[in-house]
């Protein structure tokens, strides 16, 4: 399959809103063929990072918080925001250990995915720690509600096929993990 990279012509930026969770802009752009459309919407967000964590017994470290966008409480891998400057492997060994205590153990990169590449202009880093263990106590940011769960393979493996994680974001690192190791 032939690549042919194309890109779109930013001729003026308005940003509608500029708040620490959420940043809109509205572009007007001129595609490859000359065409201009006047309105396309982007949505800034820092990158993000999760983390497969799996205890030197083979257990899953996982989390389960409310999250108001949908209105439901699931089941998650932890995760965080990259603060700026950050070195994604730094920012998933410290969001693993704030959130759930856990820390050490073999760490490696398992994939870099877009939330989405037509509207949002953040990357996700997926991290895999084999071997994690409980080093502290969680040390939670004042607006995270969350609890944390040691499950087995089988028990992460049931809320996949269930769909009761959410989160594509976790979904697409925890198939390949599995798809992985068969």
């Amino acid at each position: 399959m032939e690549r042919k990279e194309t890109k779109w012509k930013i001729l003026e930026t308005e940003y509608i809103i500029k708040r620490p969770w959420l940043t809109a802009r509205r572009d007007k752009v001129q595609l490859p063929d000359g065409r201009i459309m006047d309105e396309y919407y982007v949505l800034e967000y820092p990158d993000w990072v999760n983390v497969i964590a799996i205890t030197a017994d083979g257990k899953f470290v996982m989390e389960r918080q409310y999250r108001h966008g949908l209105g439901v409480s699931g089941t998650e891998l932890p995760c965080g925001v990259m603060e700026k400057g950050e070195d994604p492997l730094e920012a998933a060994q410290r969001e693993l250990l704030e959130e759930t205590g856990f820390g050490g153990g073999q760490w490696s990169k398992l994939m870099t995915i877009s939330p989405n590449p037509g509207s949002m202009t953040n990357m996700v880093h997926c991290f895999l720690a084999i071997g994690v263990e409980k080093i502290a106590e969680p040390s939670l940011d004042e607006n995270e509600e969350l609890t944390v769960h040691l499950m087995n393979e089988e028990e992460v493996k049931t809320l996949l096929d269930n769909g009761d994680i959410y989160q594509a974001l976790m979904i697409a690192p925890l198939y390949k993990y599995f798809g992985n190791r068969k």
